[in-house]
């Protein structure tokens, strides 16, 4: 028994460890199984990752989503950037209430809303439904939560590093991006993250303001499950949880390591 903890305790961490991480092993395992049936063990085996190899529908919605996500999370993170430093920086302006409303509305929105209101707005502008309206549609629904990251870094930051850049003669712009900008990097890098991941995430959305030619990821897993769930998709799964894994476990050194070496950034 872990000093400290309880035998209940104990049971408590077991179990809601074995809740979240059971389903998630068990698909893992089922993705190097040889049997066509998911439900049926036939022994280890690479099938499903070489037949995913050719599986050019599922490849094709793979890149779609990694470069929407990509591009969504980029636009997020300068606007949600922007709208944080105006949020904590500008004072009590006019207009103030209803600016900050508009950026957290997504954030307590159903999503099926959001999607529906997308939706409307792109056909009554005429727009053919694809690439770039889920682009637009992702960088909307992700960048409250940018917002809020670096909001939360921008509140705490001692701008009087900034007014000693102002003091030596640096425009106010140029000292943002000069001395601000690299402190607070490590929120907005984890705010690029988050947006990465929703983007990558999101099935409700990218289903109301997709069309042909542009099925996500998510859509393309959906659409296949109902019709039965295929070894291919166990195999796609594991892939992504292990980017995923992999990617994480690279930022925690990554970030460590910063500290050890004493860097204001990774403090921050």
């Amino acid at each position: 028994m872990l000093r400290g903890m309880s035998t209940f305790n104990v049971v408590a961490v077991a179990f809601g460890l074995a809740f979240l991480y059971l389903p998630i092993l068990i698909l893992v395992v089922y993705s190097f199984n040889h049997s066509q049936l998911v439900t049926v063990w036939g022994g280890w085996s690479l099938r499903w990752y070489r037949e995913l190899l050719h599986d050019e529908a599922m490849l094709s919605s793979v890149w779609i989503s990694l470069r929407v996500a990509a591009l969504s999370a980029t636009v997020a993170t300068v606007l949600g950037t922007l709208a944080a430093a105006a949020l904590t920086r500008f004072g009590r302006f006019r207009g103030r209430l209803l600016f900050s409303g508009m950026i957290y509305a997504p954030l307590v929105m159903p999503e099926v809303i959001t999607g529906l209101a997308l939706l409307l707005l792109f056909v009554a502008l005429d727009a053919d439904r694809g690439f770039w309206t889920v682009t637009i549609a992702h960088t909307t629904l992700t960048m409250c939560f940018v917002t809020i990251v670096v909001q939360s870094r921008l509140i705490g930051f001692d701008r009087s590093l900034e007014e000693a850049a102002w003091d030596l003669g640096c425009a106010p712009w140029k000292a943002f991006l000069v001395v601000t900008l690299p402190l607070i990097a490590p929120a907005v890098a984890a705010g690029w993250l988050l947006a990465f991941a929703l983007s990558l995430d999101d099935l409700v959305i990218a289903s109301f303001t997709s069309g042909p030619g542009a099925t996500t990821l998510p859509l393309r897993i959906y659409s296949q499950v109902r019709l039965g769930v295929k070894p291919e998709i166990n195999a796609i799964c594991t892939i992504l949880i292990a980017v995923v894994a992999l990617a994480t476990v690279a930022l925690s050194l990554a970030a460590k390591r910063s500290a050890l070496r004493g860097d204001p950034a990774a403090q921050g």
